[in-house]
């Protein structure tokens, strides 16, 4: 039976994907919503222009406060994708100019956000991409990634690696990363879209030279991000127009989403030691209830409750004998939204390329599902699932054997 609201009868979706996207805050909603009516392109000189521009250059010095940067340093996007592209591509171009550093590090468990540009550049552009290996827990091999630049410094474009792993969870250690990128001064960028929020953030201490975000993972409106990156740093333009952005990132720029974004980004930041209290507890009280109704479940990622290793929205699972997208829509059906840790291509179920480079076997990484949690999750989220979740996996099994039957 599917949950139902106790005032209305209706069904409650119980949503468990926070990490896919998650609801835009009240207040971001208003702040959005207050500048859509408004005429005004932010580069027109005439009043309206210049009203819609105080809004820009406030959203900018709202975000540089929230997360240790520059306003100056805040370069606004259309999300995470293109954050990360603009980084690594503009990047790459920017340090290859003269073809004396076509190499380019990164880790194998990133987002395809990173990992897709990253092979297009060496497909098109003669990129040398070199993937560090990490352990089973999804961690960097830091001596790896030292060896690697230490072989020849001087022919590194850059470093990307994520600062949380989006399918497990877990965080990278990012400054010591930079450590050593930085003594051979190779720039560093890191994709943080799931950290905004949930971890400490700060860009000038942290010491990476280019911090991508989006709007929609922390509570802002879809289709609106940033990348954070040093004054100093340079990037060759993805997009070519206008020349808005410090003539990084061209294009009419989108005043209410900015607003929103900005919002978003200040609340998130301003209460995440709560966000962290709340969905922490909730986690681990899921991952004690399902592994009380699944006794032989996986616990996928760092299973340290220390955020400062895993973050504490995160709980991965590999249960073994299911398949994880017919798990996923056995819950669906009970009303209860996760995801997979697989990715779709074409319609054909591949295994996750995090776990698979974590050392899992194929099979485990079909069988898995990623369950976050956000600013609106509550008890009863975990309640639901904890209630649904061993019926699925037998019935999931049972599937299973019958197709192997067959």
């Amino acid at each position: 039976m599917k949950p139902t609201s106790p005032a209305t009868g209706e069904r409650r979706v119980i949503y468990l994907d926070h990490a896919a996207t998650t609801p835009m805050r009240p207040q971001a909603v208003a702040a959005m919503t207050a500048q859509l009516t408004k005429l005004g392109n932010a580069s027109s000189l005439h009043g309206s222009g210049r009203e819609a521009r105080r809004v820009v250059e406030e959203a900018r010095e709202t975000i540089g406060a929230a997360v240790g940067a520059s306003p100056s340093e805040v370069v606004f996007t259309c999300g995470g994708t293109e954050s990360n592209n603009l980084a690594i591509k503009g990047l790459y171009w920017a340090r290859n100019a003269g073809g004396d550093r076509p190499r380019v590090l990164s880790s194998s468990v990133e987002h395809h956000a990173v990992l897709d540009p990253l092979l297009w550049l060496s497909s098109h552009e003669s990129a040398v991409v070199e993937f560090i290996d990490v352990d089973a827990l999804g961690r960097i091999d830091i001596g790896a990634l030292r060896a690697g630049i230490e072989s020849d410094p001087g022919s590194v474009a850059l470093v990307s690696v994520m600062s949380a792993n989006n399918e497990v969870g877990t965080v990278q250690p990012i400054s010591e990363l930079v450590e050593v990128a930085h003594r051979y001064g190779i720039p560093v960028h890191t994709d943080a879209v799931q950290a905004v929020g949930s971890l400490p953030l700060d860009f000038a201490a942290c010491g990476v030279d280019a911090l991508s975000i989006t709007g929609h993972k922390l509570g802002g409106p879809l289709g609106v991000g940033a990348l954070l990156t040093r004054r100093e740093l340079e990037l060759v333009p993805v997009l070519h127009g206008g020349g808005q952005e410090r003539d990084i990132r061209s294009g009419t720029i989108d005043t209410p989403s900015i607003a929103g974004l900005a919002a978003a980004v200040e609340l998130a930041v301003k209460h995440q030691p709560e966000f962290v209290e709340q969905v922490s507890r909730l986690r681990d009280d899921l991952v004690r209830r399902v592994r009380s109704e699944v006794p032989d479940v996986l616990y996928n990622g760092d299973p340290s409750r220390d955020c400062a290793r895993r973050l504490p929205n995160n709980a991965h699972f590999s249960f073994p004998g299911c398949e994880g997208d017919s798990l996923l829509m056995l819950l669906d059906a009970k009303g209860i939204e996760c995801s997979t840790g697989s990715a779709c291509s074409a319609g054909v179920p591949q295994p996750s390329h995090v776990l698979l480079a974590m050392g899992a076997t194929e099979a485990t990484a079909r069988g898995s599902l990623r369950f976050s949690f956000g600013h609106t999750s509550i008890q009863a989220d975990v309640d639901a699932v904890a209630d649904a979740i061993g019926p699925a996996v037998e019935r999931a099994r049972a599937a299973g054997l019958s197709a192997s039957v067959v």
